[in-house]
């Protein structure tokens, strides 16, 4: 276990609900929305040599198509994140967690290095920017905290999920506290987001949680043969770099208190 990105004690077995037995009807739409999937990630990739010319906007469409491609539903709630240096913090469950991050706005991703291995995504992240972590080498971490710094003080946003690990959804980690001094020795404020998923009809589900041995091509599968997966995405109250005397009180003040009920206000996207 690293002390940089400890392991989650969520697994497949024990936390992600069983998929229901997939109808034959079902796989021909499931094959639909992961082909979707791949050719919007594919135009991503084709597109990223443009970087900053393409309006924020667009990047965040973007992601939200991806999303919806995948056949989840959006709810976004909250004020709009503010433009200029910014960490952007949340809870981690599953691999959506990255494209609806920045559907609340484009972002530097802080990832591990093993992401940028991942067949499509793996390419699109490093050539988006992101900040890969080396997460067994603790001696490099300050490095890295310099590095993500350094960005935000360029005016850069970047996005972490600071629990190290990928939860179930059920259970959530305690927020790392490494790239919050990054955010006080740059001077920015952080802006905490939580993020949850249900069915249509309320209930939570682990679904798309990607944990523990889980693999990539099981967790997309689970949420493509989804009916009614709905992505619940709150923007919370932003904390100003001053919110805290040092890296320890801003962790648990961004902390989302319990991610499987938020109280939702302030609608601003339903897609």
């Amino acid at each position: 276990m690293s002390a940089w990105l400890p392991t989650a004690p969520c697994t497949p077995q024990s936390c992600v609900e069983a998929p229901a037995a997939v109808r034959a009807r079902t796989v021909p739409r499931a094959v639909l929305r992961l082909t979707a999937v791949l050719l919007l990630l594919l135009a991503g990739i084709a597109l990223t040599p443009f970087g900053g010319r393409i309006p924020a906007s667009v990047v965040r469409r973007w992601c939200r198509w991806i999303v919806r491609a995948a056949g989840v539903r959006v709810r976004i709630t909250g004020a709009a994140a503010p433009t200029g240096g910014l960490l952007l913090v949340a809870n981690h469950i599953s691999w959506l967690d990255i494209p609806l991050l920045a559907a609340v706005r484009p972002a530097r991703m802080l990832a591990k290095t093993e992401v940028r291995h991942w067949p499509v995504a793996g390419a699109l992240a490093a050539r988006g920017g992101t900040l890969f972590i080396d997460r067994d080498r603790l001696r490099a971490l300050p490095d890295t905290v310099a590095r993500i710094a350094g960005a935000l003080r360029e005016g850069a946003a970047v996005a972490a999920f600071p629990e190290g690990s990928t939860w179930c959804g059920r259970a959530q980690g305690t927020f790392r506290r490494a790239v919050f001094q990054a955010a006080l020795d740059a001077g920015v404020p952080v802006q905490p987001v939580r993020i949850g998923y249900r069915l249509s009809g309320g209930r939570a589900t682990t679904a798309p949680a990607y944990v523990g041995d889980d693999t990539l091509l099981a967790s997309l599968w689970r949420v493509v043969t989804a009916h009614g997966l709905i992505a619940e995405v709150e923007v919370r109250d932003l904390l100003p770099a001053d919110a805290g005397p040092d890296r320890r009180t801003l962790a648990r003040a961004a902390e989302p208190p319990d991610t499987t009920a938020p109280a939702w206000t302030h609608t601003v996207l339903v897609a």
